[in-house]
């Protein structure tokens, strides 16, 4: 009796396994490529079969697929945010993939006697990407950078909701999003990890790149399964130019300068892509260069509400007595700085892709920056000299003002680029047993 169970059993197995595998050889896939009525790529466009109840979004680059879909006769549509919906009827076999390739016309409202007809824009492809993804995320894309004279990557980035950047002499530098410190944010290029440039802490200094040569910033400001999990606060990556399905030129040139150095600002960028005629091979090549001479001025004080001298009596182990005195608040040291900086900002991208078939494609993606700062530095300090050399003579206070008191003036300058080339610093300080009384 158990032995005719057994052949049961085994009769029922083999029979579910060859109906299952009868069902698995019915279906075929899609896959497909969608551009808009100027040749663009559509990202983000939602991608159904309504019969099926199955669907799909399209990544960046307009490509989407579509698997297990029962071998027939099906209705394919795409919805996608300022165009008309599109639908296409497909034939699918079984085993095989079926190419197609669609095209989105542009949604048209007429009110009254003024016909408009919606154009889409970078941004809105960027919205709609932005609108498909699973955890909070900020897309913005090139044609937003370029409204901004921005000139790298780190001021572009600081004007997303959330972010706020470190700057240096002007310029964004370290990212901060929602208010954790840099180094508890990663940045990648391309979905590659930008590792910093300095060798003691884990900032990726933004300022680097120029936002000439970048095509979207993707901010996620919640990491997921998919993402490095030492991104506390969140993770930014820099997405380049992929090469376009039609020949494109694009050079901008700008300039203007700074009240400060009456000196000119320079900035200019190229880019040049194409694709063979048989649509395998694309390149796209972009050169960027920004040259800012400017300078800044800063001033810095140290308070302090009191005042040590030495009173010229000695203890009985031969120290001086200080004698301390509570005045006013005055700058006990005080410093003037000027600064003069040259920033010298160049990039170049070449990004290239070759498609075998519809299913196999390779492609490289190359960025090269190189940044000079040519820092002068000019500095006039003056600080209180120590309570030991202070007698009683050499201070006046007047209803709890001090407004003589001895102090030490120095003049500094620095000068060069943080490189071998880089200039020794020069002090100039007075000998230490002169007094300069400043006076209030």
């Amino acid at each position: 009796m158990k032995q005719i169970n057994y052949l049961k059993l085994i009769f029922v197995t083999l029979f579910v396994a060859s109906s299952f595998s009868f069902l698995q050889a019915q279906n075929g896939a899609i896959k497909g490529n969608i551009i808009d009525d100027n040749g663009m790529y559509v990202p983000g466009a939602a991608v159904m079969i309504s019969d099926l109840n199955k669907g799909t979004t399209t990544d960046f680059d307009g490509n989407f697929t579509l698997v297990e879909i029962p071998a027939g006769t099906h209705i394919l549509v795409v919805k996608y945010l300022g165009y008309e919906d599109h639908k296409e009827e497909i034939q699918v076999s079984a085993n095989k993939t079926l190419t197609v390739e669609l095209t989105l016309n542009s949604a048209t409202t007429t009110l009254g006697t003024v016909q408009l007809i919606g154009g889409i824009s970078a941004q809105s492809r960027a919205l709609n990407t932005q609108k498909n993804k699973q955890n909070i995320t900020n897309i913005v894309s090139t044609d937003q950078i370029g409204k901004f004279p921005d000139a790298n990557i780190g001021d572009a980035v600081k004007r997303i909701p959330g972010i706020t950047m470190q700057v240096d002499q002007g310029e964004a530098r370290n990212i901060i999003v929602r208010g954790l410190a840099p180094q508890l944010n990663s940045v990648t290029l391309n979905g590659s990890r930008v590792p910093s440039a300095e060798g003691d802490n884990r900032n990726v200094q933004m300022d680097l790149i120029p936002s000439d040569m970048i095509q979207t910033i993707e901010v996620s400001k919640a990491v997921t399964p998919d993402m490095d999990a030492d991104a506390l606060g969140g993770s930014v990556n820099l997405v380049t130019r992929s090469a376009p399905e039609d020949f494109r030129l694009a050079a901008t040139l700008g300039s203007g300068i700074n009240f400060i150095t009456d000196k000119r600002i320079l900035n200019g960028s190229i880019l040049v892509g194409d694709r063979t005629n048989d649509g395998k091979f694309g390149y796209m090549i972009s050169a960027s260069i920004n040259d800012n001479d400017f300078g800044s001025d800063n001033v810095e004080a140290e308070w302090s509400n009191e005042f040590e001298y030495n009173t010229g009596v000695k203890d009985s182990e031969g120290e001086d007595i200080l004698e301390e005195e509570a005045v006013n608040p005055y700058a006990s040291e005080f410093q003037n700085r000027k600064y003069l900086v040259q920033r010298v900002r160049r990039s170049f991208s070449l990004n290239l892709n070759y498609d075998f078939d519809d299913n196999n494609s390779i492609y490289l993606k190359t960025m090269y920056n190189w940044r000079d700062d040519r820092e002068n530095r000019f500095k006039y300090a003056s600080e209180i000299l120590d309570a030991e050399d202070i007698s009683a003579d050499d201070y006046t206070i007047s209803n709890g003002n001090l407004i003589q008191f001895p102090a030490e003036a120095k003049r500094e300058t620095k000068g060069g680029t943080p490189t071998r080339r880089k200039n020794p610093k020069s002090t100039f300080r007075r000998p230490a047993n002169a007094k300069l009384y400043v006076r209030r």
